[in-house]
């Protein structure tokens, strides 16, 4: 097996479209039920395991993305790459334009034991040579004669599973056309991962959630919640407003309430109605309109905003194993900005231990129910936590995510090139020799400055300053998303330290030298003679 996708023989492509629904789900069940045993063969050094890695992101968000940011969010996953270091495994990375040779060199190079062109022998570099905005997924199905192509780069179906970002039904029929099993939950379950189908799950296990009110489609809908939730909780100075299918708070919208007439005063609906109309949107290119179109077409919520002197907002990641067994992986604290602190940034990890232990035992109540229904793979549940007077804190539950998100490529990128662990008992990782390791990520270090730098530009720098991650000593920085650096002046990077502080140091140091760099690199050249 070599990288060139041409070499590989071309079968006659499937036809989904003569399929009904209750069709392609039957055939799904059929490939899902071939998932524990390609889970049970993997690591066993088969000459024959093989998987396929469809990072496509079938979310709203990635609809008004540009083709290069869409592309860049592809490659937030070649972190993947270190599944390499089994020495007979094979991958098909899919993305939806050529990945730089640069970027595959810089992720192979992090192989700890492994010699990067043995490595790069078994890794299959597929481009779709689609720049557009739309969902990778949406783009292979679109020419089933590729995904023929892809099929027929699988050694043994029977041992190779596809890897995608989130899952919809595009991906399930990316599965069905290259007939391997797909390691992530099964779209019927969406419902439970949408903002309403969260709540009600959440109510029905018994995990402390914010008091709100679900499956709101209209404008008189939010003011009759607002206007009831102001019944049962007068003191409440602000709700929010949230999209079913929001992404990293983008669907997310701020009511101010303070100053309102009592709750049950006559003219308390029309005031709820003017605030309702200055709500404050998370996304600012989003006009009201739009997001009430949005809000029509998927429904919503509104619950009350906690608020606290001090206020944190964590997350937790588990997995479901194909035998139904709930894993859990990690926990973060979230970095937060955006117009009022609700978008997703970067993260911490692990999240502070005062709260670590509670919010994950309530994501593991979360996680058993969802292996009832039949989920698997990864998700996250995040958290708001609000410390007393008296110093406890109290964690709310607020969202589910039935796929992999923001928090996923640090952490693996840490247990990959660490072969560490997350420790629920202590709320550490620790490596095989019992060393801590803690990291700071971040999928937004923008300016404008940093269109100036190309790849080259990047790793040069690195080189200079020191900034690559040291496999002897398990520190250093990890980029991604460096396909957009040069456009969008942005790019993502995991800072790995032993400690909190060092984490954060390299972190900041990282920041700074790559902007100070970018600065320099402005400055007009001098002209000869």
């Amino acid at each position: 097996m070599t990288g060139d996708l041409w070499t590989a023989p071309v079968s006659a492509p499937a036809v989904l479209s003569d399929l009904s629904e209750e069709e392609r789900y039957r055939r799904f069940d059929e490939l899902q039920a071939r998932m524990a045993g390609v889970w049970d063969a993997m690591r066993l050094n088969h000459d024959d395991e093989s998987v396929v890695v469809v990072p496509s992101i079938t979310l709203d968000r990635a609809v008004a993305a540009s083709g290069s940011l869409t592309q860049a969010y592809e490659e937030r996953f070649l972190f993947l790459l270190v599944l390499l270091r089994q020495p007979r495994l094979r991958m098909v990375y899919v993305t939806s334009m050529p990945i730089a040779p640069e970027i595959i060199e810089y992720y192979l190079a992090l192989l700890p034991g492994v010699i990067p062109s043995h490595a790069r022998a078994r890794l299959s570099l597929v481009s779709v040579n689609d720049a557009s905005p739309r969902s990778l997924s949406e783009k292979l199905l679109q020419r089933p004669r590729l995904l023929a192509r892809i099929a027929a780069m699988v050694p043994n179906p029977a041992r190779s599973h596809l890897l995608p970002y989130n899952t919809t039904e595009l991906e399930r029929d990316v599965a069905l056309s290259l007939g391997i099993p797909m390691y992530g939950a099964d779209p019927r379950l969406a419902p439970l991962g949408s903002k309403s189908g969260c709540r009600r799950m959440f109510a029905e296990i018994g995990v402390p959630h914010p008091l709100g009110v679900e499956d709101l489609r209209t404008f008189d809908d939010l003011a009759d919640a607002v206007v009831t939730l102001r019944a049962e909780r007068p003191a409440m100075d602000s709700v929010i407003v949230k999209l079913n299918e929001g992404v990293s708070g983008a669907g997310n919208a701020v009511v101010r309430l303070g100053g309102l007439p009592a709750p049950g005063a006559a003219d308390e609906r029309a005031e709820v109605v003017q605030r309702l109309h200055a709500m404050e949107l998370e996304s600012p290119d989003t006009p009201l309109d739009v997001y009430l179109a949005k809000l029509a077409e998927g429904a919503g919520i509104v619950e009350e905003r906690i608020v606290g002197a001090e206020l944190r907002s964590p997350s937790v990641q588990l997995r479901v194993l194909p035998g139904g067994e709930v894993e859990l992986l990690s926990t973060h604290d979230q970095l937060l900005g955006g117009a009022s602190g609700q978008s997703y940034l970067g993260c911490v990890f692990p999240a502070a231990p005062e709260y670590a232990r509670t919010i994950t035992r309530h994501a593991e109540s979360i996680g058993h129910r969802l292996a009832q229904g039949g989920a698997l793979g990864r998700f996250a549940v995040d958290f708001v936590v609000v410390r007393s007077v008296t110093g406890e804190w109290t964690a709310y539950a607020i969202e589910l995510n039935l796929r992999k998100g923001g928090t996923t490529h640090p952490f693996l990128t840490l247990q990959f090139l660490t072969d560490g662990r997350y420790d629920p008992g202590t709320a550490l990782f620790l490596t095989p020799r019992g060393h801590e390791k803690h990291l700071v990520a971040t999928d937004h270090l923008e300016s404008e400055e940093l269109c100036g730098l190309v790849p080259a530009d990047l790793f040069d720098i690195v080189a200079r300053h020191g900034l690559h991650f040291d496999p002897s000593r398990q520190v250093g920085i990890v980029f991604h998303m460096i396909s957009c650096l040069t456009e969008h002046g942005r790019i993502g990077l995991t800072a790995v330290g032993d400690t909190p502080a060092e984490a954060d140091r390299r972190y900041r140091d990282a920041q700074r030298i790559l902007l100070e760099e970018a600065r320099l690199s402005l400055r007009e050249p001098a002209l000869p003679g």
